[in-house]
C-alpha cells in the first residue's frame, strides 16, 4: 500500500505549512492540490484514494497556523491578511512542479473556497489547469445588519485590534454531524478541528471581509471553474437534529449559487441533493455523487 508523505513548507518569517502527499500508482492525469477550510486540516482519506485510483498524485497543504502546520506559540487559523496564505499555495505549487507534474487541479473547501479564488486571480501566470470548490464562503451566513453595518464595524475593530475574541466558535452541530464519535462516519483529531472550531479573532474576520467583498466585486480566474454545494441550509441551530445530516449547516448555499457566476468566465456550477457543508463528508451515496461530478466535469475539461 502506498505511504502518505509529509514535507514542511519553510515560510518567510519562521512560518510554515505542510504538504501531505498521496502518490498513484500511474499519475497519468496529473496532480490534484486540495486545500481545506477554517479549523480544518487535510484528513479526508477517501477523496485522496479515490483520485489516486483516477490517475491523479493527490496533495494537500495544512496551511500556517492550521493542522499539521501549528507550531507553540501560533494562534490556530490566525492571519490578518487572506493573501499571507498565498505564500504556501505558490510553494505547494513548486513542489509539484518540481515532483515532475505539469497538469494542476486545484480543490479547495469552504474558506480555501475564498483563498484560492482570490489566489488565482493574482498569479495569472500560474501552470493551473482547473479550479474545484466544494461549498465555497463567499458571504457571511448572517443576516442583512451584520453583513453591511457589522462588517464596517469588523473592519474597525479588527485593524486596531486583530486579536479581539469575537465568537467562542461556530457552534458544534456540524463538528457532531461528521465526527465518528457523534453522528457522524469520521475519525479527525479533535485538537486540529474542534467540534465547535476554533475562537472567532476580529482581524482574521476583517480579512474574510475585506476577501469577500474582492470576490464579490467579480474577479477574472481564468482556468474553469467547478462549483459544487449543498441542495439547502440549516443555519444557526442551537442543537443537532436529523435534518443537520442532509444540509450545510455552516454557510448559506444560495450565496455560493449567487456569487459563483463572478469568479471568471468559464465557471459550473453543480448541487448535491443532501449534501453536508464537506460534500465529500456526506452520506456514502450523497458524497459518492459529488465525487463522480467532479470526476465527469474533470473528463470534459482534461488538458492534453
Amino acid at each position: 500500500m502506498t505511504e502518505y508523505e509529509v514535507r514542511t513548507l519553510d515560510l518567510a518569517d519562521a512560518k510554515v505549512a505542510t504538504l501531505v502527499r498521496l502518490p498513484a500508482d500511474q499519475a497519468t492525469k496529473g496532480a490534484i492540490l486540495y486545500v481545506h477550510g477554517f479549523a480544518d486540516y487535510f484528513f479526508q482519506r477517501h477523496v485522496a484514494e479515490h483520485f489516486t485510483a483516477r490517475g491523479y498524485d493527490f496533495y494537500a497543504v495544512d496551511l500556517r497556523h492550521y493542522g499539521r502546520s501549528l507550531r507553540d506559540g501560533d494562534t490556530p487559523n490566525f492571519v490578518t491578511d487572506i493573501g499571507e496564505h498565498f505564500e504556501e499555495l505558490d510553494a505547494a505549487v513548486d513542489k509539484i512542479h518540481e515532483d515532475g507534474h505539469t497538469k494542476l487541479v486545484v480543490m479547495a473547501h469552504s474558506t480555501g473556497g475564498l483563498i484560492t479564488p482570490l489566489w488565482l486571480d493574482a498569479r495569472k501566470d500560474l501552470q493551473v489547469d482547473a479550479l474545484v470548490l466544494n461549498s465555497p464562503w463567499f458571504e457571511l451566513a448572517e443576516p442583512a445588519a451584520a453583513r453591511t453595518v457589522g462588517t464596517a464595524l469588523i473592519k474597525a475593530v479588527g485593524k486596531f485590534a486583530p486579536k479581539l475574541k469575537l465568537r467562542d466558535g461556530l457552534g458544534s452541530v456540524y463538528g457532531q454531524t461528521i465526527h465518528r464519535d457523534h453522528h457522524g462516519e469520521w475519525d479527525f483529531d479533535l485538537r486540529m478541528k474542534p467540534l465547535a472550531a476554533f475562537p472567532v479573532l476580529a482581524g482574521w474576520l476583517r480579512a474574510i471581509r475585506i476577501g469577500h467583498a474582492k470576490l464579490q466585486r467579480g474577479l477574472n480566474v481564468t482556468v474553469p471553474v467547478l462549483v459544487l454545494h449543498s441542495n439547502r441550509s440549516l443555519l444557526h441551530a442551537k442543537a443537532w437534529s436529523r435534518e443537520a445530516m442532509a444540509a450545510d449547516t455552516v454557510l448559506d448555499v444560495a450565496d455560493m449559487v449567487k456569487y459563483a457566476p463572478r469568479l471568471g468566465p468559464d465557471v459550473t456550477v453543480v448541487e448535491i441533493q443532501d449534501g453536508l457543508h464537506d460534500l465529500f463528508l456526506s452520506a456514502e451515496p450523497v458524497r459518492a455523487k459529488a465525487l463522480a461530478e467532479v470526476d465527469t466535469w474533470l473528463e470534459a475539461h482534461e488538458t492534453h
